[in-house]
């Protein structure tokens, strides 16, 4: 067997694998007297059947398969022996005219390269390292959401300021069907004035444009979102089931034992600093996943390589289950260049920083993981045997390895970035991260 490469310009390669007879005659043969030794052919004895007739009625098959197993190997074994990275999968050429009654073969493919580029880290785009702290106006906000949740409930009469309604948003045209609680003044003025002094059972029809002063609130009471409640304008009829009025619980140590357990909190001074310190750590996973975000983007926009997009694009049309037309497989390669760019970037920093993961490492961070979870649950000393029967579970199932592997890559390269990327910290309150980072 003989196995050689032409490569075309720096992305495109052809492979040429010559087959002689002498590299698959010997096994084709023991299969032909294996088959022999059991073949079931009318007229002849099992075990008798002539070699002549044996070779007639499967030895194209068995040729054609012992080839074509013969071809993949070798192929493979060419690539891995040559380190040659490629992408896609090798498309074979020229093969729609092949024939299978002579001695020798010649198998084509076509190849496509990974590109060899640089990667700086020092990038030209300024990256915001963002420090999001609770400011004064949420904590007081969380502290009268911690005092209607534990407050007590009086039912009411009819619809006044300050009161919650609950019953289903509808209008069927429009696909809205929503159960849901929501306070009166979280109402516009003109459909809030439309609910004023209504009682149970009766139903208020408004629409859906300006029905909230909060965007969030057209999704959590409506089912959809603030741009197409505006653009459906629909009028939507509110039937009321129950009107009541939370008193808000006090501030005393009753409460704060709930919160916390006896006597971790005992002021509303230390209640808001509690809230500051659990909320902070919420945000500062919110700003880490931002600055992994901002330096990948920033990464593809800095960093230019060509790929062989026209064998890619050829490699999609062909490899699917039903081949595509070329305007779909050109729209399906569009979809996927840049995450396609971002693996590439993302594979040369892994392997120039020795940054794999091993079996060991995503083992620990499962343990790591489990044991975050059995705290929250007041089991804060797990036995070492119960963590490790827990972790096997996990780790059986290849989609949670295949999971727990992705968060702790992430992991990674947030920390690789965090030490090597230029970055400007900046401190905003939630409400300003939010604005910078999604509007």
């Amino acid at each position: 067997m003989n196995i050689t490469r032409e490569n075309t310009d720096e992305l495109n390669a052809v492979v040429t694998v010559n087959i002689a007879k002498d590299d698959y005659n010997e096994k084709v043969q023991k299969l032909l007297k294996d088959y022999r030794k059991t073949a079931n052919i009318p007229g002849f004895r099992k075990g008798h059947v002539p070699m002549g007739l044996v070779q007639k009625q499967y030895g194209k098959a068995i040729l054609v398969e012992e080839v074509n197993k013969l071809l993949q190997s070798s192929l493979q074994n060419y690539l891995t022996e040559e380190k040659l990275e490629v992408l896609g999968n090798p498309m074979p050429k020229n093969q729609a005219d092949l024939n299978w009654d002579v001695e020798d073969f010649k198998f084509e493919f076509e190849l496509g390269l990974s590109p060899k580029f640089d990667l700086d880290l020092n990038l030209k785009k300024e990256i915001s390292a963002y420090k999001i702290v609770a400011d004064d106006k949420m904590l007081e906000n969380q502290v009268k959401t911690i005092q209607k949740q534990y407050g007590k409930i009086k039912s009411q009469e009819e619809v006044a300021e300050g009161v919650e309604i609950t019953g289903s948003f509808v209008n069927e045209d429009a696909e809205v069907n929503k159960h849901s609680t929501l306070e009166v003044n979280k109402l516009s003025d003109a459909p809030k004035k439309a609910f004023l002094g209504k009682k149970e059972g009766d139903a208020v029809t408004v629409n859906t444009k300006d029905l909230f002063t909060e965007d969030a609130d057209y999704f959590a009471h409506l089912g959809i979102k603030k741009e197409e409640a505006e653009e459906k304008n629909a009028e939507v009829t509110f039937k009321i089931e129950e009107i009541n009025l939370r008193e808000p619980a006090e501030l005393n140590q009753e409460l704060f034992d709930k919160l916390y357990g006896e006597d971790a909190v005992k002021s509303e001074d230390e209640l808001k600093a509690k809230i500051k310190e659990e909320a902070e750590a919420q945000f500062e996973q919110q700003s880490d996943q931002q600055l992994l975000n901002d330096v990948t983007e920033t990464l593809l926009e800095e960093t230019k390589f060509d790929l062989p997009s026209e064998f890619l694009t050829r490699w999609i049309k062909q490899s699917g289950e039903k081949e595509l037309t070329e305007e779909e497989a050109k729209a399906e390669y569009e979809r996927s260049e840049k995450g396609l760019r971002y693996q590439l970037i993302e594979g040369k920093i892994v392997a120039d920083n020795k940054l794999q993961i091993t079996f060991e490492e995503i083992k620990t961070y499962a343990r790591e993981m489990i044991k975050v979870q059995m705290a929250q649950y007041g089991q804060t000393e797990p036995e070492e045997k119960q963590l490790d029967d827990i972790a096997a579970r996990i780790l059986s199932n290849q989609d949670e390895v295949k999971r727990l592997s992705e968060q702790l890559m992430n992991k990674k390269l947030l920390d690789f970035f965090k030490e090597k990327v230029n970055t400007k910290t900046k401190e905003v309150s939630f409400d300003e991260f939010v604005k910078e980072v999604y509007n």
